[in-house]
């Protein structure tokens, strides 16, 4: 187990942020690698939020076990397995700081677009209205696996397809939850076939267990107290935020 009082100064808000993205505040969670990487290496980082996000998998399905969309859900997860594999395939090949600049840069675009004038719920009912496009989510899930996988950063593209389909408050918070759980199922033979899942690893990610669970509970009633018209607004505000950091570390890893 690790003993280090640094590494614990970072993986506590690191875990927190993990307990509000799972709660519904989605897209956050991504920061919380580059935290701990801070204090030990981006793999090990990887390796101890694995078993935290499994955990707190559990929690999200079960707050919000009834408000789901099954449509997207079978849409997405055969795609994002997929791109979970072209991943693991392909993680020796392809840069990680590569995938977050152009996630980043995509995600960023894609907010500012649905903020812009107020259109999104316009969009949206558009979106709604007319085809249901299933190419493009395909495309989506695979994008959110392939990237989950090489630079945990599955958010951004499951939302940019299911963002703008409006639905429900706790259905859009609850479909993410599924997705995501089965996701992080699909990269465990990943983990331990290429030996990330140590003692330490394991004793480490058991310690903050407990903090994790209680993050997640927190978020769950956090998000449940945002009035619903303004939920999407704060999910569109979020991922800015995170597609800014996740182009900000994949230039500073290409350029610098």
């Amino acid at each position: 187990m690790l003993t280090d009082p640094f590494f614990y100064a970072v993986a506590i808000p690191a875990v927190i942020l993990l307990g509000l993205a799972k709660g519904g505040f989605a897209g956050i969670g991504v920061v919380a690698v580059p935290l701990m990487a801070l204090a030990v290496s981006p793999v090990m980082a990887a390796s101890i939020t694995l078993p935290i996000l499994l955990v707190q998998d559990v929690v999200s399905v079960w707050a919000f076990r009834k408000s789901w969309d099954k449509g997207l859900l079978i849409l997405m997860l055969p795609a994002a397995a997929v791109g979970i594999f072209v991943g693991w395939a392909l993680a020796a090949f392809v840069k990680e700081a590569a995938v977050e600049l152009a996630v980043g840069a995509i995600s960023v675009v894609f907010a500012l677009q649905r903020l812009w004038a107020e259109r999104a719920v316009k969009a949206a009912a558009q979106v709604e209205e007319g085809p249901a496009r299933p190419w493009l989510g395909a495309l989506c899930g695979a994008a959110a696996g392939f990237t989950s996988q090489i630079a945990h950063a599955g958010g951004p593209p499951f939302q940019i397809y299911v963002l703008p389909r409006r639905l429900a408050r706790d259905t859009f918070i609850g479909t993410s939850a599924i997705f995501f759980a089965v996701v992080n199922w699909m990269k465990v033979p990943a983990y331990i076939a290429l030996g990330q899942f140590t003692p330490k690893v394991l004793m480490t990610a058991g310690v903050l267990l407990p903090l994790a669970i209680a993050s997640t509970w927190g978020g769950v009633w956090v998000v449940r107290r945002v009035p619903a018209e303004g939920f999407y607004k704060v999910i569109y505000v979020l991922l800015v935020a995170v597609g800014g950091k996740l182009m900000f570390d994949g230039a500073r890893g290409l350029f610098f």
